[in-house]
């Protein structure tokens, strides 16, 4: 798996898919399903030193695949979170939350909404991509519970903004 990631980065830059959210030195991102860390390296020098980059996944052996380029890099701005939901992050705490191909894999998507909701800034975005659902399905699916509402669609992620 971890050889397919590689060929998907090497055609898809991960670095493009970023710039889509519009993350600021200083700011402090939850990667929620960072998967082996395709977006550490460039979330690391998009946030630069005073940012925060909190790395989140259900598999250990995820956790592990960041915890090494932490430690090949010496990253000193990433945080890695084991965990199916809950982040154990305070509230209102992040300004950027990356959903980038998980949602479609999370057993109980509303309550990890509701999560993400909880840590997000009152102006903080959800950026999301998944290529296993449409459009139509993207917003429909973020925007059920009340918590986001739509923002710019970029050509490759969507933006959601917290809602009160």
């Amino acid at each position: 798996m971890a050889l397919a990631f590689k060929a998907r980065d090497l055609i898809r830059s991960r670095l493009n898919i970023l710039t889509e959210a519009a993350i600021k030195p200083g700011a402090r991102v939850l990667d929620y399903g960072c998967g082996p860390g395709s977006y550490i390296i460039p979330l690391a020098k998009l946030v630069g030193p005073t940012g925060l980059i909190y790395a989140l996944d259900i598999h250990p052996l995820a956790i592990r695949a960041v915890e090494r380029i932490i430690i090949k890099r010496t990253l000193t701005n990433v945080v890695t979170i084991h965990s199916d939901r809950a982040t154990g992050l305070p509230d209102e705490s992040v300004d950027v939350v990356l959903l980038y191909d998980v949602f479609h894999d999370l057993s109980d998507p509303a309550r990890v909404l509701k999560e993400v909701h909880r840590v997000l800034k009152p102006d903080g975005i959800i950026s999301f991509s998944d290529h296993h659902l449409k459009d139509e399905e993207i917003v429909d699916k973020l925007t059920a519970g009340g918590l986001f509402s739509p923002g710019p669609q970029g050509k490759l992620t969507h933006t959601f903004a917290k809602n009160p």
